[in-house]
């Protein structure tokens, strides 16, 4: 693609899963962690597609090539700049926060992808990508897109008390964590609020951004939501669990999904990793960043995990540790088991 600067191989994996994140400013180690987390529990190829800042695209190539092979074989990556295909790109690389509307234009730039991933930057995964991608199949002849709920209770809900513009259902919708079936955006024409016939995804997005753009606080995530409040037949709702972020559990515990299956994908958004307002996030994110590639995720992961919980006992969040550990130790015993597997298949030849 004109502009494009290829840090990889071409992706070849199109049947693979794909996840793309947007990283700009000091971003580059929360991206990591997250990709860390990506390729640790993950079972299927895996073909990252990486937005970033010129002066940060080095530094990307730099630290993934120092992965051991054993990790580094189970994904291909591509880097890309910031690029916006409509509008101003000035005013859309400074919405909310800075290039976070990249991922609008996902669907324009990624032409040959059919279904992708999108993360924040601040996202873990604590089951297998493979578990969320299986979601595609879910989804009916007109859903194109999956996100969580920005929240589970309206009367605490932000959009709810707040938003003025539309949103979808009761509490809005939140962006951190969305799969999209790209082909399907690609071909389908938007109902809006603009003209009376509909749009496609590319010719959408600079009307409505110029028609709402005094009225939205959260940039990219609120555009989306007005534009699934026009078309919510379009849209396929994750359990919070998909999405899970302090809110779920700093006011007391209001995600039965987790509480009842565990957390799948943690979202620590608030910048909870990197201060001590929410030391049980803050301690899943250091475990995984310093995680140090070896065999044995129970000894250098599980462990350290639960040790560090044991000082955040004091938070609410911290009351609950079976919440954020009961996937990670279930994802874990199936590696073992798997590798038991192989390795009693490998001896009975002999």
């Amino acid at each position: 693609k004109p502009g494009e600067q290829k840090h990889s191989k071409e992706p070849s994996s199109l049947q693979g899963m794909h996840l793309a994140v947007v990283a700009c400013g000091d971003r580059l180690e929360e991206t990591l962690t997250m990709l860390k987390s990506a390729v640790l529990f993950s079972n299927r190829r895996l073909c990252f597609h990486i937005f970033a800042e010129d002066s940060l695209k080095p530094e990307f190539e730099e630290k993934l090539q120092e992965w051991p092979s054993s990790y580094t074989k189970k994904f291909e990556y591509n880097i890309y700049p910031i690029t916006f295909s409509v509008g101003n790109a000035q005013e859309w690389k400074k919405l909310f926060k800075p290039c976070a509307a990249q991922r609008l234009f996902l669907p324009v730039i990624l032409k040959e992808v059919d279904s992708l991933l999108y993360v924040d930057t601040d996202v873990l995964f604590l089951r297998p990508i493979d578990d969320i991608w299986h979601v595609l199949k879910e989804f009916n002849s007109t859903q194109l897109a999956a996100m969580a709920p920005e929240h589970e209770i309206p009367k605490i809900g932000w959009y709810s008390r707040f938003a003025r513009h539309p949103y979808y259902g009761t509490t809005g919708v939140n962006s951190g964590v969305m799969l999209m079936n790209l082909t399907r955006i690609r071909n389908t024409q938007f109902k809006n609020s603009m003209i009376p016939s509909g749009l496609t995804w590319e010719e959408m997005l600079y009307p409505l951004y110029q028609k709402y753009k005094n009225y939205i606080t959260w940039g990219d995530q609120d555009l989306l939501n007005i534009i699934f409040y026009f078309n919510p037949e379009c849209l396929y709702v994750f359990p919070c669990q998909w999405n899970y972020r302090p809110d779920h559990c700093m006011y007391g515990s209001n995600c039965k999904g987790a509480e009842e299956e565990g957390v799948s994908i943690l979202h620590g958004n608030r910048g909870v990793y990197h201060d001590d307002k929410q030391p049980t996030f803050k301690a899943l994110y250091e475990v995984i960043r310093d995680f140090p590639f070896e065999d044995n995720l129970f000894q250098s992961l599980y462990y350290p995990l639960q040790s560090k919980f044991l000082d955040t006992v004091h938070t609410l969040c911290g009351r609950i540790p079976q919440v954020f550990l009961k996937q990670i130790e279930k994802t874990m015993k199936k590696v073992y088991e798997n590798r038991v597997i192989v390795y009693l298949g490998a001896n009975h030849r002999y």
